[in-house]
């Protein structure tokens, strides 16, 4: 049995829902990115209790396919942009298709009705949320930071930071870290 789990979207997540299956007692296989494989199918009392758990850092147990197939995209997404060097002309038609062997197309109309953004409105929120982290951890120049997320140019990415933040990314250097988000709050 395989659970999905929404908010998944990095190495602690992992660490989280082990420790919290752990505790709880409740025989695991494998835990990834938004997915646990069980060895046995829980009982509805066990689940609740595993919910609630759950809930308290976070997680959401997600029991309908469109929920989990949205979850999917998410964390394709957030685990692409996290890995940097998204090439220059990077397609999320391809890219989710290919990960996914979905119509891009039916997958693009499902997001914005449980999400109420775009998969492209989604994708940008999550590559600005990466540079402010980048901008404020100063390891990389605004050029590097352009180059490593697929922008075609600095003066792309400062107007695509600006338009969405209000302010330039030398603005926001200058404010200090307040101004960052959880990437897993990066929603409608």
């Amino acid at each position: 049995m395989k659970l999905f789990i929404k908010n998944m979207v990095c190495p602690r997540c992992i660490l989280s829902v082990e420790q919290i299956f752990i505790i709880q007692g409740i025989p695991f296989r494998n835990i990834i990115l938004g997915e646990v494989e069980l060895e046995e199918k829980l009982s509805d009392e066990s689940l609740e209790k595993l919910s609630v758990e759950l809930s308290k850092v976070g997680f959401e147990i997600l029991d309908d396919a469109k929920s989990q197939l949205i979850d999917r995209i998410k964390n394709l997404l957030i685990q692409k942009i996290q890995g940097e060097n998204i090439e220059p002309h990077f397609s999320l038609n391809k890219f989710l298709s290919g990960k996914l062997f979905k119509e891009y197309s039916a997958l693009s109309k499902l997001f914005p009705v449980v999400e109420g953004i775009t998969i492209e409105q989604f994708f940008i929120l999550q590559k600005i949320e990466k540079v402010k982290e980048l901008l404020f951890y100063q390891e990389q120049s605004l050029v590097d930071v352009a180059m490593n997320l697929g922008y075609s140019s600095t003066q792309h990415l400062s107007a695509q930071f600006k338009r969405i933040t209000g302010m330039t990314p030398t603005q926001f250097k200058m404010l200090g870290p307040g101004h960052r988000k959880s990437i897993d709050k990066l929603s409608g």
